[in-house]
């Protein structure tokens, strides 16, 4: 399986100029484009069933006839048993988490990632058209190839490829918006651009006329993407697993700017309690390749390393724990798939058993000897409980053959416990059931723990009931957010919120040896201390002017240096100056925007963060620049990444010494060097 069957950026067959742009693969056929094309295909479907229901509800509220209002009951059942129906399918398609997986053989336990959020295309070419000859007085059709590549770079962001290039598509898009919304979306006017998108858990449809919920749900596929490159990474090498972890990060660290930016989303998933559920889920899921990452050389037989990986085991179940328990809060639990909150208990119940599983082989399978560090052991074993049974110290434990013992086989019944726990979960959930690896290495686990417990088991003991201590949870690399870099803000002098008047021209000639005014600012140059009685005055220059063209020399990103060259250079004939004036502009509007929900009307509040309006860069410009492309950068920022630990290799057997910290499900054989 592979993410495209056509190379990026060969042409296609629809003509000459057709082509696929690079992170867009709009004919894969694989598993997660076909999941992606039926999830679409049921947000229709839901939408098509919604607008029955509400029609044939408003028909019941209006109508006053018993027969009819029968009729439109009767019809209303079954619109709601087809969306349940419908609820139902979009529910198992997101729980479909095995095709996001890697597709080599594996004996790790599988990973869950985000779905992508679908959208209907836009057209922006006759509105921009109209609002650039409107307001910036040029003709728009000049503009054309520049609009038709921003429309194709949004249709291809409807389909990105599953790998850190379709990420920078997407990234290259969001940079675009910024732009957009500085240039042509007033907020004195109505654009008439509807953007809609579907809610990626419920199907259930949202537009806007205003780009916050384009630029929140670009965000959104973005950690999406980063999530599913995360789930396919090689989870049994190095590399692999360190590509799991920075882009689970990265995922958590997109979805954390999602909902510090943008307040009251009216899509459920990207709503602050969902988000703050999904960011959870990512740091876990990052935290568990940690983890694996460490055991994947093998772990050393000795006191202190079981005794640190059982820690590090107690983490990850206790971030699944709060994982799990964000899931089952409201309103959550009702749009989050029962799949996805059955496999975090899964988790949390079998790595906490893995935990008493490394505690308890710690104890039983080593003894404090002569030439072993005494005060090491003692602060360590202290280390891992929070509490210890009454009437008990960790020295009395160590030195005590009967009471290690004691505590050694309380710590493994717990274990088998935890992993019976977690195998009758499974059972409890069909979607899980279709995972045969996550049954195997459940089924493994537990029968390692039992043949642990039967070692140590003599049958002329009575029966003990003492219970095991909890483990403390601790670890030595815990997972961050790492946000990728962000794009940069718009810009505040060439904007529709600014009101300008038509070019003017002013001749200059090169008599005028004192040109009557002096210029300031980097990009644009401003007209100040202009002279009243200066023929640049009399030919209708005003203070505050700004020059945007000087002869045929664009001069938008050009600083003062840069155009007094310009002005200098002038030949007898004299040369044209072109400048433009800002117009008052009293009209406000309120920074709410109509809303479309589930066919229902509604008026909801998206506000982006401001940006740092000074960060201007001047730019030289030979030709003319699109509206689109002022102030964008060529190139975009690499992401930074985290330095994560390399895992101690001394005196450990190589990573693909077949003695995994996860057993197989034909083998639960102790190695005497290794877990």
């Amino acid at each position: 399986m592979t993410d495209t069957l056509l190379p990026n950026g060969i042409k296609g067959s629809g003509g000459e100029n057709t082509y696929f742009k690079k992170g867009c693969s709009p004919f894969a056929q694989t598993g997660r484009s076909k999941l992606q094309n039926k999830r679409a295909g049921l947000n229709q479907e839901i939408i098509k069933q919604m607008r029955m229901r509400a029609g044939a509800e408003n028909l019941l509220k209006a109508s006053s006839n018993n027969k009819v209002k029968e009729m439109v009951l009767l019809e209303l059942s079954y619109v709601n048993s087809n969306l349940q129906l419908l609820m139902g399918e979009l529910e198992g398609l997101n729980s479909s988490v095995e095709v996001y997986q890697n597709t080599q053989e594996t004996s790790n336990i599988p990973l869950i990632a985000l779905g992508l959020k679908e959208t209907k295309e836009v057209d922006f070419s006759s509105f921009f058209k109209d609002f650039i000859l409107e307001h910036y007085s040029e003709d728009g059709n000049s503009y054309e190839d520049e609009i038709a590549d921003l429309m194709d770079l949004r249709q291809a962001c409807r389909t990105p490829s599953r790998n850190e290039t379709g990420v920078e598509l997407l990234a290259k898009y969001f940079s675009h918006l910024p732009l957009m919304e500085s240039r042509f979306f007033s907020p004195s006017r109505q654009t008439g651009i509807f953007f809609t998108w579907y809610d990626s858990f419920t199907g259930v449809p949202v537009c806007q006329q205003n780009l916050s919920l384009e630029k929140a749900s670009i965000l959104f596929n973005m950690a999406a993407l980063y999530s599913q490159i995360g789930t396919r990474s090689d989870r049994q090498t190095i590399v692999g697993l360190e590509e799991a972890i920075s882009s689970f990060q990265k995922a958590a660290g997109t979805l954390n700017h999602l909902k510090e930016t943008f307040t009251h989303t009216p899509s459920y998933d990207m709503s602050p309690a969902m988000l703050s559920m999904l960011i959870r889920m990512m740091l876990a899921q990052a935290q568990e390749c940690l983890f694996e990452k460490m055991a994947l050389p093998g772990i050393r037989n000795q006191f202190s390393s079981l005794m640190k990986m059982a820690q590090e085991a107690a983490k990850v179940s206790e971030l699944y724990d709060q994982v799990h328990q964000s899931m089952i809060q409201t309103p959550i639990k009702d749009n989050v798939p029962f799949f996805w909150s059955t496999m975090s208990q899964v988790k949390t119940n079998h790595y906490r058993s893995m935990a008493h599983y490394f505690v308890a082989s710690a104890l039983l399978d080593h003894h404090l000897g002569p030439s072993d560090d005494e005060d090491q052991q003692e602060k360590t074993l202290s280390q891992v409980y929070d509490r210890l049974p009454e009437g008990r110290s960790p020295l009395d434990i160590l030195k005590n053959e009967e009471e290690r013992k004691r505590i050694g086989k309380a710590h493994i019944r717990r274990a088998i416990l935890g992993h019976e726990e977690a195998l009758r979960i499974y059972s409890l959930c069909h979607h899980l059931n279709k995972m045969d690896i996550l049954q195997e290495i459940l089924k493994a686990s537990l029968g390692r723990s039992l043949q642990k417990f039967e070692e140590n088991e003599n049958e002329e003991e009575f029966t003990d009931y003492t219970e095991a201590p909890d483990i403390i949870s601790k670890t030595e690399h815990k997972a961050e957010m790492e946000v990728p870099a962000a794009t940069k803000g718009p810009l505040s002098v060439f904007s529709a919120k600014q009101r300008w008047t038509a070019p003017r021209t002013i001749r200059l000639r090169p008599e005028d040896r004192d040109l009557g005014f002096t210029l300031k600012g980097e990009s644009p140059v401003q007209v100040v201390s202009l002279d009243p009685l200066c023929p640049a005055a009399a030919d209708s220059l005003k203070e505050g002017d700004y020059i945007i063209a000087v002869g045929d020399t664009d001069c938008k990103w050009m600083g003062v240096g840069e155009v007094m060259r310009l002005l200098k250079d002038v030949t007898e004939e004299g040369i044209d100056m072109q400048v433009v004036s800002i117009m008052e502009n009293n009209a406000q509007m309120p920074t709410k925007s109509a809303t479309f929900c589930g066919n229902l009307p509604k008026t909801y509040s998206m506000i982006c963060l401001a940006h740092d309006d000074d960060e201007k860069k001047s730019r030289k410009v030979s030709k003319k620049l699109s509206f689109i492309s002022w102030g964008l950068k060529n190139k975009l920022k690499s992401a930074s990444t985290l330095s994560l630990p390399t895992a101690d290799n001394s005196g450990a057997l190589p990573w693909n010494k077949p003695c995994p910290t996860f057993p197989s499900s034909s083998s639960y054989n102790n190695d005497s060097a290794l877990y």
